[in-house]
């Protein structure tokens, strides 16, 4: 294994940047267009909300790896029209594929976060906030959204690590990411601590990002605490 480091360890850094560079730029894409969706997907016309219900199911009820197949082998089926709109560059690159593909199930899955997360906050804060002649506006942002993002946060968190790890299989259409540079090698090496070597970057990089995670968590924990404590002293000297 050491001599696996020595000799490769350039190649498994690039392979790591990689797939820290496609799953950051997803999750926070998908994060972008996740909140709307979301609300959406709690609004009562089911005109609105059946589409989007839809959309989650099929992205989370089949298999990430024939997402990936859809997007980057279905759309040569589609070269054409794809050619003619200008879009043909964009999905004969795999990377773009496997970005698009993780945007839209990183997507489907932080919608659904946040639609339970929404939905339970407590409907006493928001009654408050009303009787207190808050707009919509001001309602979503001063109560609503702080509190289902603090109910969200962990479950968030967990939707990054899934998708770190999760994006192992993109290397199938040739991205040279992490696991894409892990096989290259082991096809010149055929030594089998290359794998253990990629599976310890992969342990590395989760660790850190939780260990991050948390401090996030605790900082934001302590700020919505505070905000809690304020609009709590606020509503007694109205009353």
């Amino acid at each position: 294994m050491l001599n696996i480091i020595q000799n490769y360890a350039p190649v498994f850094v690039d392979g790591a940047l990689l797939t820290l560079k496609i799953t950051f730029i997803a999750v926070l894409i998908a994060a972008i267009f996740a909140l709307p969706m979301a609300i959406l997907r709690t609004n009562p016309s089911r005109y609105l909300r059946i589409p989007i219900q839809v959309y989650i199911s099929f992205f989370r009820g089949t298999p990430l790896i024939a997402q990936l197949f859809l997007v980057y082998y279905g759309s040569g089926e589609f070269r054409p029209l794809l050619m003619d709109a200008g879009l043909w560059g964009f999905f004969r690159d795999p990377v773009n594929c496997a970005l698009l593909t993780f945007t839209l199930n990183s997507l489907a899955y932080q919608t659904e976060i946040l639609r339970g997360a929404l939905q339970s906050v407590n409907q006493g804060a928001i009654e408050a906030g009303r009787a207190m002649g808050m707009p919509a506006s001001l309602l979503y942002r001063h109560i609503i959204l702080p509190l289902a993002y603090r109910i969200a946060f962990p479950a968030l968190g967990n939707e990054f690590i899934l998708m770190l790890k999760g994006g192992a299989v993109a290397s199938v259409i040739t991205v040279m990411d992490l696991m894409g540079q892990t096989r290259r090698v082991f096809s010149q090496t055929f030594d089998i601590s290359t794998y253990f070597t990629a599976a310890c970057l992969y342990l590395l990089l989760t660790t850190c990002f939780v260990l991050l995670w948390r401090q996030l968590e605790q900082h934001f924990k302590r700020h919505l605490t505070y905000s809690q404590s304020k609009a709590k002293a606020t509503l007694k000297r109205v009353r």
